[in-house]
């Protein structure tokens, strides 16, 4: 548990008020690297499909803490600390890889794809309390999800299934219904904008800033909007056959999936991880802090295993075009994130108002598909995760 933050935070008592100063305090952010990042919250790492074959590895990071996701040679996936246990070294640093084995480059480690320590040079000078077995990769705590991976770094989260009570049926949909994909590959970009900006997702915005959801004609379509005790947002929409005319190419916003019907699936799991199904595409949001004004996010795309070659090459168009950093559906998100991230240093505070009923929302519940007003239960979970109190 982080100690406290060096001034306290002033948590105004009305419930849909916010303070601004915790999107950019550094005091702030290292207290929630300890009691979120680093404390009993479980983190999405990668999907099955993006790690096929025994020795397969992706590194990224929970918070700042570099981990290390290995498929190994008994077909189960692990979750290390990207580290040596013998001077804390940085084991890969390529994105994704394959490797028979595991080697430290500063002094030759060797470890197998189990974590277990193999060999070292020079072993038989090590100290006489040495123990070959005290000294393999420290693992996490992992569980799996249709093929989602999520580790955590404490003993004290939950067991899996609680943590993602109530987003069972949403993600197994967005996910293919089966979670048999196939990567396709990813876009990946920094955000110059606090990680908590960049999760605070909503319904409002959409139609609103998004103009090619006007284009698109998605704004108001029917479907379900709820919240679930652990902070994790579930979104279902009617989604309806765009006009042509407003693209040359109209084939890149047909739906050609044919087993599902055509539905946006928005899966918002808390602290800052988003799993969406948007039309044909099936993407992931790997998310991490960098500083209070800078987080990475890594988008996944995938198709499923039983694609005709028609259907995935259609995926591979949707997902380079519709979403992403540069889709011309979500374009806007970036600039409007730094935007809002330079807003919060005018200090003082946010209110927000779609569908608030002045009382607080207790989960699980259901609101308006373009409410902003759930948000409230997140950031609930949030100022009592991080121990602010009100008034």
């Amino acid at each position: 548990m982080a100690s406290a933050t060096e001034v306290p935070v002033r948590w105004p008592s009305e419930y849909n008020v916010l303070p601004k100063d915790v999107f950019h305090r550094r005091d702030v952010y290292e207290a929630e690297l300890a009691r979120i990042f680093y404390g009993p919250e479980w983190h999405p790492l990668a999907h099955v499909s993006e790690l096929p074959n025994k020795g397969d590895y992706k590194t990224l990071q929970i918070g700042e803490a570099p981990v290390l996701v290995v498929h190994g040679d008994d077909g189960k996936v692990r979750v290390f600390f990207n580290s040596c246990p013998h001077r804390g070294t940085q084991l890969q640093i390529c994105a994704r890889g394959h490797s028979k084995e595991i080697e430290c480059p500063y002094h030759r480690w060797l470890f197998n794809l189990r974590g277990d320590l193999v060999g070292a040079p020079g072993i038989d000078q090590f100290s006489p309390a040495f123990k070959k077995e005290n000294f393999g990769l420290r693992e996490l705590r992992s569980g799996e999800f249709c093929g989602l991976i999520l580790a955590t770094l404490s003993d004290k989260a939950p067991p899996l299934e609680t943590f993602l009570r109530g987003t069972e049926d949403y993600l197994s949909k967005a996910l293919g219904g089966d979670g048999r994909l196939k990567l396709i590959g990813y876009q990946k970009t920094i955000y110059a904008t606090n990680w908590k900006e960049y999760g605070d997702n909503e319904g409002y915005h959409p139609p609103l800033l998004h103009r090619a959801f006007r284009l698109l004609r998605w704004q108001g379509g029917k479907g379900s909007n709820g919240v679930t005790e652990y902070g994790h947002k579930v979104l279902e929409a009617e989604l309806q056959h765009p006009k042509p005319g407003f693209l040359d190419d109209h084939s890149l916003v047909e739906f050609r999936d044919t087993s599902t019907p055509p539905r946006s699936l928005v899966v918002s799991l808390w602290p800052m991880t988003t799993i969406v199904k948007h039309m044909d595409v099936i993407n992931a949001r790997f998310a991490f802090p960098l500083s209070p004004d800078e987080t990475e996010v890594h988008y996944a795309y995938y198709s499923h295993q039983d694609d005709s070659p028609e259907l995935y090459a259609h995926r591979v168009r949707q997902a380079s075009n519709l979403l992403g950093p540069s889709g011309f559906i979500s374009l806007e998100d970036g600039a409007v994130f730094s935007r809002v991230h330079g807003g919060s240093y005018t200090l003082g505070t946010v209110a927000y108002q779609k569908g608030y009923q002045d009382e607080p929302l207790v989960a699980p519940c259901f609101v308006g598909q373009n409410d902003e007003a759930s948000n409230l239960i997140r950031w609930e979970r949030y100022r009592q995760t991080m121990g602010f109190e009100r008034g």
